[in-house]
C-alpha cells in the first residue's frame, strides 16, 4: 500500500492532536512526495489554563499555532470544521462533514484517533477523541463510498471515495509501526509549535522520546529507535 501512497488525510479532534500521536509519521511521507490534509473537528477553545483569556482569541490563537505545526512536518492543507471543544458528538452531522473532506480529498488512507476508551491511559480517552475516531469510521465506511449516505453531498458535486485503510492512534497493540528517529525534532518542534498548551515545554522532549522509545522497542526496532504505532484497518 505505501508504494501506491499518493494522499494521508488526518481527522483529529483538537489541535495538537496530531502532533501527539503521528506528526513524526507524516513527516516521513511528505517527505517521501505523499500529500497529507490535516482535518481538525474543533478549535481548540477550552484548552489552556488561561481562565481570563477570551475563548474566540483561544480558537484564533489554536488554530495559528496548528498551522504552524503542520508546517514543520510538511503540511500546508488544514481543514478546520469548527465544532464546540468538549462538545463534539459522533452524530450525521459530523459523520457528513468528515465525508465531505474525504471525498475532496480522495486519501488512500485516513489516520484518526481511535473510538475505544483506554483505561491504562485516560488523557488519550478524551470525549472529543472517541466522538471523532467513531464519526471519521463512519463516514470511511459506509458515507464517503456510498452515493446515497448525505445526498446533499452529491449535490454540491462530492463523488463517492472509498478509503482503503484506516491507522488508528493511539493503540495498545499496534499493527503497524512508523520510525521516526530521524524526523523525531521536527516532531518536537511541531508540538512545541502549540506554545498555549505548554506551562513547561521542557518536559516535552523527555516525554515524548520515552513513548517513541517504549512504542519502537514494541516494534522490534533496533536498540536506539524511535517510532509511532497505529492500528491499520482494511476498509476495503
Amino acid at each position: 500500500m505505501t508504494a501506491e501512497l499518493e494522499r494521508v488525510l488526518v481527522v483529529t479532534a483538537h489541535p495538537d492532536d496530531v502532533d501527539f500521536g503521528a506528526a513524526g509519521a507524516v513527516a516521513t511521507w511528505t517527505d517521501a512526495g505523499i500529500a497529507v490534509t490535516y482535518c481538525i473537528a474543533t478549535d481548540g477553545e477550552a484548552g489552556g489554563s488561561d481562565l481570563t483569556a477570551d475563548r474566540a482569541q483561544v480558537a484564533q490563537l489554536r488554530r495559528a499555532e496548528q498551522t504552524e505545526a503542520a508546517a514543520h512536518v510538511g503540511v500546508k492543507d488544514l481543514v478546520f470544521l469548527g465544532y464546540p471543544d468538549g462538545r463534539v458528538q459522533a452524530d450525521l452531522e459530523l459523520r457528513r462533514d468528515i465525508t465531505r473532506v474525504i471525498r475532496q480529498v480522495r486519501p488512500q488512507r485516513v489516520v484518526t484517533q481511535s473510538p475505544e476508551r483506554s483505561y491504562d491511559r485516560i488523557y488519550a480517552s478524551h470525549p472529543d477523541h472517541l466522538a471523532v475516531g467513531e464519526a471519521a469510521l463512519c463516514a470511511v465506511y459506509p458515507d464517503a463510498r456510498n452515493p446515497f449516505a448525505h445526498p446533499e453531498l452529491l449535490a454540491e458535486g462530492s463523488e463517492p471515495w472509498t478509503v482503503p485503510e484506516v491507522w488508528l492512534m493511539p493503540v495498545a497493540e499496534p499493527t503497524d509501526y512508523v520510525d521516526i528517529t530521524d524526523v523525531f525534532d521536527r516532531k518536537l518542534a511541531a508540538l512545541g509549535s502549540h506554545a498555549s498548551q505548554h506551562d513547561d515545554p521542557t518536559r516535552l522532549e523527555p516525554l515524548l522520546r520515552d513513548w517513541a522509545t517504549r512504542i519502537a522497542e514494541q516494534g522490534a526496532l533496533p536498540p536506539g529507535r524511535l517510532a509511532e504505532g497505529f492500528r491499520r484497518v482494511a476498509t476495503a
